[in-house]
Formats: C-alpha cells, sequence, structure tokens
C-alpha cells in the first residue's frame, strides 16, 4: 500500500521533475527567486521587528509620562482641603460625610477629559474591584469595561506593592458590537478623599502604532515583491543570455552525433559565447574531416576485402580442381608426396571457408546483410544442426543431449542465419568439451526463446567472454586448430543474433565449462526484456556452492563432472540442478541481458562486440571457453558436409 501511494504521488509529479532536471534556466532562475525571498523575508522580519519596538518604547515613555502626570492631579485633589462648609480658609476640614462616589467620578471625568481620545481612565476599588465604604462601583470614561479591560495580573501587583505598573492588554468596550483594540495599561495605588486605597488606571490606545506598523509592513511586502520580481527577471535575462547558445551547442551536437555533419554555430560578437562558438566550429569542422577520413578509410577495406575475397574465387576454383586432380591419383605417389596431396585438399577446405565467412564480414560491415525472417520451430533447426555435428561427437567421445523440446519452440527468424549460429555453438562445445556430454536447452517465455549449448571442457579464464566473439580472437594462441577453424565463426554469430534483434552471450568458469545462450524475440522487431534461460547454468560451481550452503544439495549432487568415461557428467534432475525451466515473463527471469553485445566494430575489424552476463547471473564477465577460438565455426562440416 505505502509502494502504491508513492507511485500515485510521483506519478503526476514526474512532469516536472523532469522539466526541473532538463531546464538549467529554470533551476537558476528558481533558486535565484528563493534567495531573493529569504533575503527580502529575512530583512522583513527585522525591519518590522526595530520598528515595532521603537513605536513601543516611544509609546511606553510617553504613557508613563502622561500617566505620573495624571496620578499626581488625582492624589492632589483627594489630599486638598474642602471648601463646602463655607470660605472661611481657617475652618477645620474633617473629611467626614464627602460624597466619595460623586468625587470619584469626578475626578475619572476630569482626568480622562484632558487625553482627547489619547487615553481612558479607570479607577477601581481595592482588592475585590468594589471602591471602598459609600462606593457602588468601579468608574470608567467612555465605553470602557472595566473589569475586562484591566488585567488581573496587573490588579495584583499594584494591589500587592507600591510604585507604577504597566503591561499590554486589550480595551473591552461596553457597547455591544464595538471592537477591542490593543493598548497599554498603567495602574497605581492611591487614596480618596476619605483616605481608603483605591487603583487608577490609564489605558492608552496603540491604534495609531498599529496603523503605522501595517504601513510599515505593507510598505515592506510590497517593495520585497518588487524586488523578487525584479531579480528573477535580471536572473532570467542574465541566464538566457548564457544558456542560449549552450542550448544552440547542444542542439547541434545532437544533429552532429545524428550524422549532419554540416551543422555549425552562428557566432555574433567577440565574447567568450563567440569565442566558445568558434572553438566548437573549428572542432566539427576537424571531427567531420576525421569521420570522413575515417567512412573513406573503412569503404576502401571493405571494398579492398569484398574484391580479393571475388577475384579470388577463380583461382581458387582452378587451384580446387588442381588439387581434386592431385587428391585422386595420391595412391599412386610415394608417401611423402600423397600426405602433402592430402594436406593441400585441408588447407584448400579450409580456405575456401575463410573465404566464405570474409565475404559474410564484408555483408555485416557494408550494411547489406539482409534478414529473411519467417514463423520457425527452433527444435527442427536445433536437430539438424546435432545430426550434422554427430560424426565429431563420436570421434570426441560426447554425446548431445537436448533438453526442453517437449513444446514447440516458434519464433520469426531466419532459419539459415539461425542454424548457422546454433552448429557454431554445438560444434564448440564439442570440440572443447573434454570427451563429455553436450547439454542443449530450448525454452520460451513472453516475448523471447532461447538457446542455450552447455558443456563440461575447460572453461574460461576471467575476462575472457568480453573477447571471445573478437574477430580471429584465441584464447590459447599455442592451440590448434583441430578442425579447420577460421576465426571469424563467433563474430559471425554475434551480427547473425544483432541482425535478429537478440543476444548472442556467453558464460565460463575455469575447469567447469562453459554456455553459451542465444536469446531471439519470438516476434520480429520486438524488443527483448529477458531471456527463458538463465545465463549461469544451475549447476556452475557458484550455485551448487549456495544451494550446499542452503542444504538443497546431497553428496552425488554436489560432486564435480565426472571424467569422460562417466559419459553423463549433468547432475541428476532435483529442485537445483536439471530442472526444465518453468516459462515466465522474461522481466522477472535472471539473465536480462544487461550487458549485451554492442553493434560496433572497430575499423581495423579487431572486434565485432562484447558480450557479458546479466545483472543477475552473478559472472558479469567471466563468460567464455578456454580454447574456444573465435574461428572456431562448423567443424562438423569437413567431417559431413565438406565445408561450408
Amino acid at each position: 500500500m505505502l509502494r502504491l501511494f508513492v507511485r500515485l504521488v510521483r506519478r503526476p509529479l514526474l512532469p516536472a521533475v523532469r522539466l526541473w532536471r532538463r531546464n538549467l534556466q529554470l533551476r537558476v532562475v528558481a533558486g535565484t527567486l528563493l534567495m531573493s525571498l529569504a533575503v527580502v523575508l529575512s530583512l522583513g522580519f527585522v525591519v518590522i521587528a526595530q520598528v515595532s519596538k521603537g513605536l513601543l518604547d516611544a509609546k511606553e515613555e510617553a504613557a508613563q509620562s502622561q500617566a505620573a502626570g495624571g496620578f499626581a492631579v488625582a492624589q492632589e485633589k483627594a489630599n486638598a482641603p474642602s471648601t463646602a462648609d463655607g470660605p472661611d480658609p481657617t475652618a477645620v476640614d474633617t473629611k467626614a460625610g464627602r460624597d466619595a462616589s460623586t468625587w470619584m467620578s469626578s475626578l475619572v471625568k476630569q482626568l480622562a477629559s484632558g487625553g482627547q481620545t489619547a487615553f481612558e481612565v479607570v479607577a477601581l476599588g481595592a482588592g475585590t474591584g468594589e471602591m471602598g465604604p459609600g462606593v457602588r462601583g468601579a468608574r470608567a470614561s467612555g465605553d470602557v469595561d472595566p473589569a475586562a479591560s484591566v488585567p488581573m495580573a496587573l490588579r495584583k501587583s499594584v494591589n500587592h506593592a507600591t510604585g507604577t505598573f504597566l503591561t499590554f492588554s486589550s480595551i473591552r468596550y461596553s457597547t455591544p458590537g464595538t471592537e477591542s483594540e490593543a493598548a497599554l495599561v498603567i495602574g497605581k495605588r492611591l487614596t480618596d478623599i476619605n483616605g481608603e486605597p483605591y487603583d487608577l488606571y490609564y489605558l492608552f490606545p496603540l491604534t495609531q502604532e498599529q496603523e503605522s506598523l501595517n504601513l510599515v509592513k505593507i510598505t515592506i511586502t510590497t517593495a520585497g515583491l518588487f524586488v523578487v520580481v525584479l531579480l528573477g527577471a535580471i536572473a532570467w535575462f542574465v541566464v538566457r543570455q548564457v544558456v542560449t547558445p549552450v542550448r544552440m551547442v547542444a542542439g547541434i551536437a545532437e544533429r552532429l552525433s545524428a550524422g549532419r555533419l554540416q551543422e555549425r554555430m552562428k557566432v555574433t560578437g567577440e565574447d567568450d559565447i563567440a569565442r566558445l562558438g568558434e572553438a566548437f566550429n573549428k572542432m566539427a569542422q576537424n571531427l567531420s574531416h576525421k569521420i570522413q577520413q575515417l567512412e573513406e578509410l573503412s569503404r576502401m577495406q571493405r571494398r579492398f576485402v569484398s574484391d580479393v575475397s571475388h577475384e579470388l574465387r577463380t583461382p581458387l576454383t582452378t587451384v580446387r580442381m588442381a588439387a581434386d586432380v592431385i587428391h585422386d591419383a595420391r595412391v599412386d605417389f610415394d608417401p611423402v608426396t600423397a600426405r602433402a596431396a592430402e594436406l593441400l585438399a585441408g588447407q584448400l577446405d579450409r580456405f575456401e571457408s575463410l573465404l566464405a565467412d570474409l565475404l559474410e564480414i564484408s555483408r555485416f560491415d557494408a550494411g547489406a546483410a539482409a534478414l529473411e525472417a519467417e514463423p520457425i520451430d527452433l527444435r527442427d533447426v536445433v536437430h539438424r544442426v546435432i545430426d550434422a555435428a554427430e560424426p565429431l561427437a563420436e570421434r570426441k567421445g560426447s554425446r548431445v543431449r537436448v533438453l526442453g523440446a517437449a513444446q514447440p519452440v516458434i519464433a520469426e527468424a531466419d532459419a539459415r542465419r539461425v542454424e548457422r549460429v546454433l552448429r557454431n555453438l554445438v560444434v564448440n562445445a564439442v570440440e572443447h568439451g573434454e570427451g563429455r556430454d553436450v547439454v542443449v536447452r530450448l525454452a520460451s517465455a513472453g516475448g523471447a526463446v532461447a538457446v542455450a549449448v552447455r558443456d563440461y571442457g575447460v572453461g574460461l579464464k576471467p575476462g575472457e567472454a568480453t573477447r571471445v566473439f573478437n574477430r580471429f580472437w584465441r584464447a590459447d594462441p599455442a592451440r590448434a586448430r583441430t578442425t579447420g577453424g577460421t576465426g571469424l565463426g563467433l563474430s559471425i554469430a554475434v551480427e547473425d543474433a544483432r541482425l535478429h534483434g537478440g543476444w548472442l552471450q556467453a558464460w565460463g568458469e575455469p575447469g567447469g565449462g562453459s554456455q553459451f545462450r542465444l536469446t531471439l524475440p519470438r516476434t520480429a522487431d520486438e524488443p527483448l526484456r529477458g531471456s527463458p534461460i538463465p545465463l549461469e547454468p544451475e549447476d556452475s560451481r557458484a550455485n551448487r556452492a549456495r544451494a550446499e550452503a542452503e542444504g538443497r544439495l546431497g553428496a552425488a549432487d554436489t560432486a564435480p563432472p565426472g571424467p569422460p568415461v562417466n559419459r553423463s557428467p549433468i547432475p541428476p534432475r532435483s529442485a537445483v540442478a536439471g530442472a526444465t525451466p518453468v516459462p515466465a515473463d522474461p522481466t522477472a527471469l535472471p539473465g536480462s541481458g544487461a550487458r549485451v553485445v554492442s553493434r560496433t566494430a572497430d575499423a581495423g575489424g579487431k572486434s565485432a562486440g562484447t558480450s557479458g552476463t546479466s545483472g543477475t547471473s552473478g559472472t558479469s564477465g567471466t563468460s567464455g571457453t578456454t580454447g574456444k577460438d573465435g574461428g572456431a565455426v562448423d567443424h562438423a562440416q569437413e567431417d559431413a558436409t565438406g565445408g561450408r
């Protein structure tokens, strides 16, 4: 479920991610915008914080000054003698019987009148919020709700200590629908005309400061957005000046790689971009000249090989006729001359095979090889190949066995070319199998069919799989070609596999034999996704050791392949070895062909490609068979048909 959720989330984001990865200009502009936005936000927060602090400090200083004056006036009025009994200044003022409630209302009104909406005044009784004896309740200017506007924490501070206290709070009004507003509240404990304590509070609204701060925020936001957009436009313009020539270079390079060698950059100016364009044009011109030279040289080489091969046919036919006459009359010669006649006939057979292979290679190099695909059953092709190789197998003491031939293995392929590939593989396996059995395995799954040829001979050294398909390559140069190979057989086989859109791959281990696998698409022009047969066989040392470690094999299964007299070194059919592959989707099968043979060949004809194991076979780059030279092709033909 988690993977499904991730896929559902990633799917709509893939186009954006692809655009982000491919567009340099977008990344630079987006990065510039993000960094500019971060700088503007940081600067805006700092400026707003400083302005807010300055406004509040100024407001607090002015409010304390005004509140101090108000507290002094209120206490002075409370301490002033009463003149209610007459104008006689010598009369004694006992303050008894004064109306404290009336006096407090008059005081709050008088103090608030000097503010002119700059502040409000609230008078509260000590402790509970009631005034003292004779006082009916709290007093407040305007519509201020005294109990809700003065915070309880500030009341406790004023009640339990002397001095002036302040805090930030909100002014709440008694009139319904009137919004509260932020304010600075300053309070102090005083005494009224009767000597009773009460709390006097000044409430200074912060409306003007809030408006000033909002104006600063709007200004900074507007300026910041303008700066970010401006920086983004500048970055887009600057990057475009650099990216546009780079895109032109990339486009021209793609067209050059596609074969349009006359493409050049348009150079204007004398700046660094112009120098880059001039250097690129010079490089393209030199490359075009070198490529033309190499193509001309390659054409001359192919023409030379083709012409020589064709020109050699006439004298070779004459020499063949003469050699046949001499060979037929060898019974009348002395032993030395008779042996020379036999050697002459054998080498002429090999010469004819080499000439045919050279002509075939020249067709591949010239791109003139054509595929005549039709539905064929690979079982019939395998049986024809085995019948042709039977004389050689009898001489070597080997037996060729076929597995997986119970069901038809149908594919659209060129029967002649497929037969030639399999003939090379089977004859090579018999020739280098040290007299042990050779196993040919067929399988079909999904959109692919495969034929694997397994031998149990001397095997392959590490790294030889990348060279086994090279032209004229031999694992052991000192080893003689007992069956007259030309050195081009496996190279031609690789080209035949490529022509079908398939793979020809090899695996091997020293002393453990080798396996060559041909994988073809079931339908022509269908891309391969995997192979129904793993490249590394199940009875390899690595797989057998792994199975032994897991306890899946017995002593008989883990025994090494027997000597030639054993005649059947194939392990018994079990859960690991000898089991017939079950058809499945090639994408889930081992031997997916992660390393396939390259289609390129060097100018000197040294390499027809490389092959390797798949990512799952576990033996990448260690395939082939020691002593299997690249020309061990059609070894059975001189025995069965006298030549290719």
